[in-house]
């Protein structure tokens, strides 16, 4: 077995293990693992046939069948553009089952079908859970960045405000204090109300998105880079509640953006009182890449991937771990669209 089969396995039987506990169920998870094996070696057909045998199953939970249909989406979407309706069918079975009994969707999901689960939840007016936000976690999400770089920088780091989101919103997921809404729901909001090109983000705008989501703390910043030796990174966080600024941090010098967004990340979270234990510190500084390159190709792959162009995706998000063999952002990705980038 291949290491991208491998890693789609070890994934999904991770994502099944809170939703699957009794001995009946293990069986589920097993076929499940089978068929996601199958999709990783593109044999989709059987990888279908797998997963329809755990329907047969007596005294399915619903967890189980929202498990077996999201898997038959996902294989069923990569055998081509004919079989959309059928995979976006299987989601409407999930969203029927309850579209809040389990967090969907899972980092696996190609994007289009995230964007279409999106337009169903909206229907539905569940954009957000109830229980999201509730207790001690805060809720937070993180729009893409502003590019205020000039000349030839302009353009060379367009993408890279989808990548620093993107970066972002995987650290602040290790912190346990934290719920972090996901990087294209906010853009599927700010598509629906048409706010996506109009110009710079503002608190105000922030607020407003994260009404919708449900989330406490919006976060939104900039990039401005001058010339190849001097840049700047500032990030603001804002009470959704009253739309008002509750921390700014900022860092300046080379260009390196992924180090520069792990120690925002810290600074950040200090302003907000979020604590940060060792083990946490730790976990932060894993990730990312050192690589200017592999970061904008990384960030490029984003680009690609939000318009269904998997092929140039997978291209994009192998040749950023190539370059930096330690970005496990960009492995993960890689395997990820792997099948779907023939």
């Amino acid at each position: 077995m291949n290491k991208p089969k491998t890693f789609l396995v070890i994934i999904f039987t991770f994502l099944l293990a809170s939703a699957i506990v009794s001995a009946q169920e293990i069986s589920v998870a097993d076929k499940l693992a089978e068929a996601l094996k199958l999709y990783g070696e593109t044999e989709f057909d059987k990888g279908i046939t797998t997963a329809n045998e755990c329907l047969k199953q007596a005294n399915l939970t619903s967890r189980d069948s929202i498990a077996i249909y999201e898997v038959l989406s996902i294989i069923t979407y990569a055998k081509g553009e004919e079989h959309l309706k059928t995979a976006f069918g299987y989601l409407d079975k999930i969203s029927k089952l309850g579209p809040c009994v389990i967090p969907l969707p899972h980092e696996i999901w190609p994007q289009e079908l995230r964007d279409k689960w999106y337009q169903i939840l909206k229907a539905k007016d569940a954009l957000s859970c109830p229980s999201e936000g509730d207790g001690k976690i805060q809720t937070i999400a993180i729009m893409e960045f502003d590019n205020f770089s000039i000349g030839k920088y302009q353009e060379q780091l367009g993408a890279l405000s989808k990548g620093l989101a993107d970066f972002f919103e995987h650290d602040f997921r290790k912190i346990s204090a934290l719920k972090v809404v996901e990087r294209d729901k906010i853009d599927f909001v700010l598509k629906e109300l048409e706010l996506q090109k109009s110009g710079q983000v503002d608190q105000a705008t922030a607020a407003k998105i994260g009404k919708i989501l449900g989330a406490q703390i919006m976060v939104f910043g900039s990039i401005t880079q001058l010339d190849d030796n001097n840049s700047r990174m500032i990030v603001r966080a804002v009470k959704v509640e009253t739309s008002e600024i509750i921390a700014s941090v900022d860092k300046q010098g080379k260009p390196e953006y992924s180090k520069m967004e792990k120690e925002l990340v810290e600074d950040l979270a200090k302003q907000l009182n979020i604590q940060i234990n060792d083990q946490t510190k730790s976990l932060l500084m894993e990730g990312g890449t050192d690589s200017f390159d592999a970061t904008t190709v990384y960030s490029k792959g984003l680009d690609y991937m939000d318009k269904y162009d998997y092929r140039n995706a997978y291209e994009c998000f192998k040749k950023a771990f190539e370059l930096d063999k330690t970005f496990a952002e960009a492995k993960r990705k890689m395997e990820i669209y792997r099948p779907l980038a023939g």
